[in-house]
């Protein structure tokens, strides 16, 4: 199948999705038996649709899922005009905020439909499909199940595990412990991981860039990680590492953009394309919450956004420290006046000739009282839209797991004591090193490892939010007037639309005095 039809079918399947409104996700049944009302399954060519539509939920996630994920680190200010996202980042949390109850929908929409999606398959496969490949099919929908379950259990703790589509059931799944959640996704992942193919993602013909073995190894990873499981992480950064399928990109600065997508470095991300085409089928990923508010563009037109995430003073100060430019180039867009507010500090009073509010691309960031500065991992140069296309991002794919990160948390279990005779916490963190361009280290500590995710990770996907509390470093997170409490701090309150919907979740919610 060419891409293009691939992608049509995507679009058709996105229209398909279930949809809730915003208080009553329990309150409809889902209605896949009539979706596929007259599906023949003896069809067996048409089950690989039911994968399609799998990747097209994954997708098609909503703008503000990323930014609840990662606003409370150390590495991102929220910035933009979203006074109770403002307020998250500063640990003050308001359980009527619509984007907590969205991001709750959001997720569990996407568990909900991979479930009715993997019924599908099943029964695709009782009436004489190709069982192989069922069985993959359901392994890569049980991967992106995991890694969503990972999400919403760093947000909330305790959370309900959805085990069939119909959204009523929820009513009788009990709460599950942030260390259950982790374990059942460790077990799912073990049933997931021998039906995947032992490929990187972009070698797949089948669907480019989907879900391959070290994926689901990748999701173990961070489930026990979060455990503490530590050998049992080896273990499997130890596979992924020795099967010499992935490399860091020689382009960091272009590993977030156009000639970055599909690279040998990515385990998983998000697929979006205009097709190289100026008008007609455009599936994108909306940029906008990264996209500057008032900007200059290299490419006369090219759309601005909403200035919604910012790099903090105190991830940019770190950097200057270490010497980076690599990193610190690519994850952040200066304006002038937070050039002007860096050097207002004695020991910055001088920077490096390098940094400007004008990109290597030509685009020139101005001023705007939303912000000083912006994320650069999100930003797409001008000049790499396809000419006709204006959106800001348009075209771009969105980075989810990356063999950095394995790396990396190979280093981070190797220092806390467990042990491989593939590769050294030493050697995993100096390969990080090179790559931005920095000397190597002769030894490593927790320290340096959780110092070196800093510099790789910052903006993306909360990782130095979860990084900070599994490891108790609170401190760190008491930055510009922030003061966090790890027992009221570390989860957010509850969507008060699912306490009154949910009867689990508002015990929990009254466990917790919210």
């Amino acid at each position: 199948m060419n891409t293009n039809k691939r992608y049509k079918i995507l679009s058709l399947l996105i229209m398909l999705n279930m949809i809730f409104s915003c208080t009553s996700i329990l309150d409809e049944p889902l209605e896949n038996e009539f979706l596929v009302e007259g599906t023949d399954y003896s069809q067996s060519s048409n089950m690989i649709l039911m994968l399609y539509g799998a990747y097209a939920q994954f997708y098609s996630m909503q703008w503000e899922t990323h930014p609840i994920i990662g606003v409370r680190g150390d590495d991102v200010n929220s910035a933009g005009d979203q006074f109770p996202l403002q307020e998250t980042d500063v640990f003050r949390y308001d359980r009527n905020f619509w984007m907590y109850n969205s991001v709750w929908l959001n997720l569990y929409s996407d568990l909900l439909y991979w479930h009715g999606a993997i019924e599908e398959i099943e029964k695709y496969e009782e009436a004489g499909a190709n069982s192989a490949n069922a069985q993959q099919y359901i392994a890569e929908i049980k991967v992106l199940q995991g890694f969503e379950l990972l999400q919403l259990a760093r947000l909330w703790g305790e959370i309900l595990i959805p085990t069939q589509s119909q959204p009523s059931h929820l009513f009788d799944v009990p709460v599950s412990t942030f260390e259950e959640v982790m374990e059942y996704i460790s077990s799912s992942m073990d049933e997931a991981i021998p039906f995947l193919p032992t490929v990187r993602p972009n070698q797949r013909s089948d669907v480019r860039g989907g879900v391959t073995q070290a994926t689901a190894l990748a999701v173990r990873a961070m489930a026990n990680l979060e455990l503490g499981n530590y050998q049992e992480v080896i273990e499997v950064t130890d596979i992924i590492i020795s099967s010499n399928l992935f490399s860091l990109s020689n382009d960091f600065y272009q590993l977030f953009k156009i000639p970055g997508k599909l690279d040998d470095e990515y385990l998983l991300e998000a697929q979006y394309s205009d097709f190289g085409q100026a008008s007609g089928t455009n599936i994108s990923f909306n940029f906008s919450p990264y996209g500057p508010a008032s900007w200059t563009p290299a490419v006369s037109g090219a759309g601005q956004g909403w200035g919604f995430w910012e790099p903090t003073q105190k991830f940019i100060k770190f950097m200057l420290r270490r010497n980076e430019q690599v990193r610190l180039e690519t994850s952040v867009l200066f304006t002038p006046d937070g050039i002007a507010t860096l050097r207002e500090d004695p020991e910055f009073s001088e920077l490096p000739n390098w940094i400007s509010n004008t990109t290597r691309d030509g685009d020139t960031f101005n001023n705007h009282p939303r912000y000083l500065f912006l994320s650069g991992k999100y930003y797409l140069p001008s000049v790499q839209l396809t000419p006709g296309r204006f959106g800001y991002g348009t075209n771009n794919n969105f980075q989810v797991i990356r063999y950095a990160e394995i790396l990396l948390m190979h280093a981070e279990a190797l220092v806390n004591g467990a042990s491989s005779s593939v590769m050294s916490a030493t050697e995993a963190v100096n390969t990080v090193r090179q790559r931005a361009g920095l000397s190597s280290l002769s030894t490593v500590d927790l320290d340096a490892v959780l110092d070196e995710k800093y510099a790789e990770f910052a903006t993306e996907w909360g990782i130095r939010f979860a990084d900070l509390v599994r490891h108790g470093r609170f401190q760190e997170l008491n930055f510009e007037g922030r003061t966090f409490d790890p027992e009221r701090h570390r989860y957010l309150l509850y969507p008060l639309e699912q306490q009154d919907i949910i009867p689990q979740i508002r015990e929990a919610a009254n466990r917790r005095g919210q």
